[in-house]
This record gives C-alpha cells, structure tokens and sequence, in this order.
C-alpha cells in the first residue's frame, strides 16, 4: 500500500486525526458570529459597529499597504496615486464600491505597467 506522499511514519489516520477536528472547529467558529445575529440585531453597539468598521478596516489596510512600501519608491509612488485617486472619485461619486474597485484596478495598472 502507498504512504499516499505522506512522510515517514505519518500515517493516513494520523492526517485524519488532526485534520478533521481542525475543520469542524473552524466550520464552528465561521458560522458562530452568524448564529448570534439574531441575538444582537438591534443593539446599540452592533449599529455602532456596523457604522465604523468599514472605515477603520480601510484605513488599517491602506496604513498597511503605504508602510509596507515605505522602501519602494516606485510602489509607494503607485499606491499615493491611487489612493488619491480613490479618494477624489469617492468625494465625487459616493459610492464605496465604485472608488474602492477602481482605485484597486488603478493601483494593479500602475503597479504591472506604468513603473
């Protein structure tokens, strides 16, 4: 019988062993903020929360992304110019699924052909 490329010693139920209760945890934990949805739909501190959270995950990853090519002239011009870009195409349109796509799609452009 084949070690199906397994190391040596490692066996199939060894894989099993560990594999299946880290599914069933992490199947466990992905829906559990869905099933106390109705729980706290309507709480004060989940409208909260839905009002700021946008906005403090786009920060982090656009603090993220500029720290991250503080190094790279070249990225770091790429990512300040899409940023900005995003920025006047969200003042102008207020939508945040229009600025967020095209400055993405700017920022690719600039990253792959420009520099």
């Amino acid at each position: 019988m084949s070690n199906y490329g397994l190391p040596d010693g490692v066996t199939l139920g060894m894989v099993a062993a560990v594999l299946i209760p880290v599914g069933i945890v992490t199947v466990l934990l992905r829906a559990l903020p869905f099933s106390m949805l109705r729980v706290l739909k309507g709480s004060p501190f989940i409208d909260f929360l839905a009002v700021l959270m946008p906005v403090g995950v786009m920060t982090v990853l656009v603090a993220y992304t500029l720290v991250g090519y503080a190094g790279s002239p070249t990225n770091l011009a790429s990512a300040l110019i899409a940023l900005a870009a995003t920025l006047l195409l969200h003042w102008w349109k207020r939508r945040a699924d229009l600025s967020i796509f095209a400055g993405t799609a700017l920022y690719m452009v600039l990253v792959n052909v420009a520099f």
